[in-house]
């Protein structure tokens, strides 16, 4: 199965489908994405806005899930941002704290107000 994602005039991910790989196969039997959405728009009854995923990150960087943003000029689907005070990782697109995660083998949670890693306590 490949996956596929509906996008919405932001670019914001609006549905995950997925589509069987003999949907996606051109003329010479190499999947294609352009024949996945070819098949995605007949079927959602003209409807265009569509862009394939992977749960491995082979294409465009991470796997997409409701409310991910696609970003066209990085071609990558980047999650919603946790918190203001979090930084996108351009390689990865990503959100990173801008503060590391403790490495002991305490559990911690983000406290945005203290922009930093609170251990929780049991």
């Amino acid at each position: 199965m490949a996956h596929f994602v509906k996008l919405n005039e932001n670019n914001i991910v609006v549905e995950v489908n997925a589509v069987h790989n003999n949907e996606l196969l051109d003329e010479n039997g190499h999947e294609s994405e352009a024949k996945g959405i070819a098949f995605l728009t007949a079927w959602s009854g003209g409807y265009a806005n569509w862009k394939q995923t992977s749960y491995n990150g082979t294409i465009r960087k991470n796997y997409a899930g409701v409310g991910f943003t696609y970003d066209s000029t990085r071609d990558a689907f980047i999650p919603p941002q946790p918190y203001v005070s979090w930084l996108l990782d351009e390689q990865t697109c990503l959100w990173n704290a801008p503060v590391p995660y403790p490495t002991n083998d305490k559990m911690y949670q983000w406290d945005e107000p203290t922009t930093s890693w609170v251990e929780v306590v049991n």
